[in-house]
């Protein structure tokens, strides 16, 4: 029996794309414009992207999704291909920066339930918080501001 020859992959038109990953074509024309999506094959003046596109425009939302910006997104695509296991780095950093934004959210949100919970009438009248912008007005972050 004859080895069956296998049809190329199909290309997808831009609309495709954009259904399957759930985004606007205009999205993936500024991606494809700033270097993040490779540039389309062009049919009939019409792009046409192959179904692999599909996987890394979800990818890039994947990134987008934990936190990395367009910039580092592009960074982190292109480290795959420049050095092996270079885009733990980024990912390392990205972590970092998260940790950080947990422990001031995490700030924020004991201070805010502090304030919802004050006997205090008027915020404005509180102890608490006189000490807390008192500690502002100095520079001190809300984290060393906020002492329970």
């Amino acid at each position: 029996m004859p080895d069956e020859v296998k049809a190329p992959d199909r290309l997808l038109t831009i609309g495709e794309v954009a259904r399957r990953a759930g985004v606007a074509t205009s999205a993936l024309r500024y991606w494809e414009e700033i270097g993040l999506l490779p540039a389309a094959a062009r049919i009939s003046g019409q792009r046409r992207y192959p179904q692999s596109a599909a996987e890394l425009v979800a990818v890039i939302l994947l990134l987008r999704d934990v936190g990395f910006s367009l910039a580092e997104q592009k960074a982190f695509l292109a480290s795959r291909a420049a050095v092996p296991r270079g885009w733990q780095r980024l990912a390392r950093r990205k972590l970092s920066e998260l940790d950080d934004q947990i422990a001031k959210a995490q700030t924020a949100r004991e201070a805010i339930d502090h304030a919802l919970s004050c006997p205090c009438e008027d915020i404005f009248g509180c102890p608490h918080f006189a000490t807390i912008v008192a500690a502002r007005l100095t520079g001190q972050p809300l984290s060393e501001a906020h002492k329970h």
